[in-house]
């Protein structure tokens, strides 16, 4: 199963910043299971097959430690994220032994913490992400892409930008967005700077760069990549 197809088990008392992650977990491509306390979210992580838990420590009912602790204890080892404002070393040492893969402490960025989900996924479940369209193949993991077998050439921001599309298929990004998420915030390019990206992906990877099919052009919204 591809990483962007997994279940996520979101455990977090405050309502926005449950509703805002499962949000941009849901867009990303997961499936997002939600709790607001550790009792309701112990039993969803038994019970519901997730593939991994975002759990808050700070929990009425059962704290995130007692969750952990009995669902180490119970035999399971569904991955688990701890998401806290406790950020004591002491604090990351114990959620750590009690058996969390992973410790990020808030306020948190979101794209990091979408980064330590899947890296998390990729040491626990060995999924390797691969693209496929066309000839061409996109290794996530490694970073690479092939045509017909054979490498294709691109640079750090070419990658970036392509990652993004083939993850997100069928979804059309106006300009400013592919900036805003293919780029870094603070990357200071306009909505032309993306126009010239995508002409240089689709001369690497169209078999007709002039009639695109895959990396297609909304006209008035931006661009979608579309898989056959």
């Amino acid at each position: 199963m591809s990483e962007g197809k997994r279940r996520i088990l979101v455990v977090e008392d405050d309502l926005s910043i449950l509703t805002g992650l499962s949000m941009n977990l849901t867009f990303e491509g997961y499936e997002v299971l939600q709790a607001q306390d550790g009792r309701e979210g112990l039993r969803k992580a038994l019970d519901s097959e997730a593939d991994l838990v975002v759990l808050d420590l700070m929990l009425p009912e059962l704290n995130g430690y007692e969750v952990l602790r009995e669902l180490r204890g119970r035999g399971s080892q569904v991955p688990v994220v701890v998401l806290s404002a406790k950020g004591m070393e002491q604090d990351k040492i114990l959620g750590l032994d009690l058996g969390a893969d992973d410790y990020v402490t808030k306020p948190f960025g979101l794209q990091e913490l979408l980064a330590r989900i899947k890296a998390v996924m990729r040491r626990r479940f060995g999924t390797t992400e691969v693209v496929t369209f066309g000839d061409a193949e996109v290794d996530l993991t490694a970073k690479v892409a092939t045509r017909a077998g054979a490498p294709v050439e691109l640079t750090a921001q070419e990658f970036k930008l392509l990652a993004h599309l083939v993850t997100h298929p069928g979804r059309t990004f106006s300009r400013e967005e592919l900036l805003s998420r293919a780029w870094s915030f603070d990357y200071v390019g306009s909505p032309r700077t993306v126009d010239n990206f995508m002409r240089q992906l689709r001369q690497k990877f169209e078999p007709d760069p002039d009639d695109p099919r895959y990396f297609v052009t909304a006209r008035g919204l931006g661009y979608r990549f579309e898989r056959p």
